[in-house]
């Protein structure tokens, strides 16, 4: 079966009514062709069941025997822009939950249960219209059933993703989506800011009250050190640097920028997230995130919360991009660096 795929415009977060599954659908091994996207189910580092997704020029790999989730993103002959714990490929069935790598789904904002509630049992999957293939977890114990539509334009490096959670429990749920993005170490990070703007001075010389308000928010969890060297707060970014000998960090933003990017071993992943003005959203107004420790680098995005009533679902959707041929820059020093030579590549 080839499988032609076509773009998909941004999106935002949407709250919608349950879907109707069709019908599952045989995938034969096909070999790549440029402009044209293939499907072909492979083994994968011990896994006996997974999709490999290529259009010739970049590949995806999504698992079956767990998730759901995007084990490896990569250019033709590049390597994979994510993590992947070695201990923990090729497993499943485990009791409590397994961080493994790559891109997952989870339930926001972070509590003991259902955000951990594993993801170590084979999932199904659909190819729906326009060639996206829908990856569908069974419900869990607290009565969520998480999806997750992957879908690689005929050409280049273009993904759309679509997470869907749906309340399947027999009651209202209250809750936001939240997906993560495991990378691989030894990277540096690029969060762009809003531009700076000078002081109004007196109240004459303002417009209006907004003139005085601020514009960004950040949030800082309690193991988070600025001293810390892997990060450096500029005037329009703030880089994280991996750090294999250093352990956990963290911050959080209302980011309204829509982009984030990870320039690693001469490949740039770029990560686009929406914002939604005037919503309420997890862990003091955050729709960004990013962790990290010894093993990788997290790159977080959040929907604002919701009220699901049973059999109604939200979705969050994220775009994708990768920017090979780098290497020269992953030695970046400053923001005129970024500005000149990593911004112009995001159109």
């Amino acid at each position: 079966m080839r499988i032609y795929l076509s773009s998909v415009a941004a999106g935002t977060l949407i709250l919608v009514a349950s879907i109707g599954m069709s019908a599952m659908l045989p995938v034969k091994s096909l070999a790549a062709e440029k402009g044209k996207v293939t499907v072909e189910k492979v083994e994968y580092k011990g896994w006996k069941n997974n999709l490999r997704l290529s259009n010739g020029e970049t590949e995806l790999i999504l698992t079956l025997d767990v998730g759901p989730r995007v084990i490896s993103y990569r250019l033709k002959d590049g390597k994979n822009v994510f993590v992947e714990l070695a201990d923990q490929l090729g497993k499943s069935g485990e009791t409590e939950w397994v961080a493994r790598g790559g891109h997952r789904l989870w339930v926001g904002p972070e509590d003991l249960t259902r955000t951990y509630a594993p993801d170590n049992s084979p999932i199904k999957y659909e190819e729906l219209s326009g060639g996206t293939i829908r990856l569908i977890q069974n419900p869990d114990e607290y009565g969520i059933q998480k999806e997750m539509d992957v879908q690689l334009a005929p050409s280049g490096s273009n993904v759309t993703v679509t997470h869907r959670i749906k309340n399947v429990a027999d009651k209202e749920t209250e809750l936001a989506p939240w997906v993560l993005t495991m990378m691989a170490p030894g990277g540096i990070e690029i969060i762009p800011l809003p531009p700076k703007r000078p002081h109004h001075g007196p109240p004459k010389n303002a417009k209006s009250p907004k003139d005085y308000w601020p514009n960004q928010i950040m949030v800082i969890w309690p193991f988070t050190d600025f001293k810390d060297p892997r990060w450096e707060f500029g005037s329009k970014y703030i880089t994280l640097r991996h750090d294999a000998n250093r352990g956990p960090t963290k911050i959080g933003l209302a980011h309204q920028l829509g982009w984030v990017g990870y320039l690693n071993g001469g490949t740039l992943f770029i990560k686009r997230i929406p914002y939604e003005e005037g919503k309420t959203y997890p862990d003091n107004g955050c729709n960004f995130e990013t962790f990290s420790n010894q093993d990788m680098q997290e790159i977080e995005s959040l929907g604002p919360m919701v009220k699901l009533a049973l059999g109604k679902s939200v979705e969050h959707i994220e775009r994708w991009e990768l920017v090979g041929g780098l290497e020269m820059l992953d030695g970046i020093k400053s923001e005129n660096d970024i500005e000149s030579k990593i911004s112009p590549k995001i159109k």
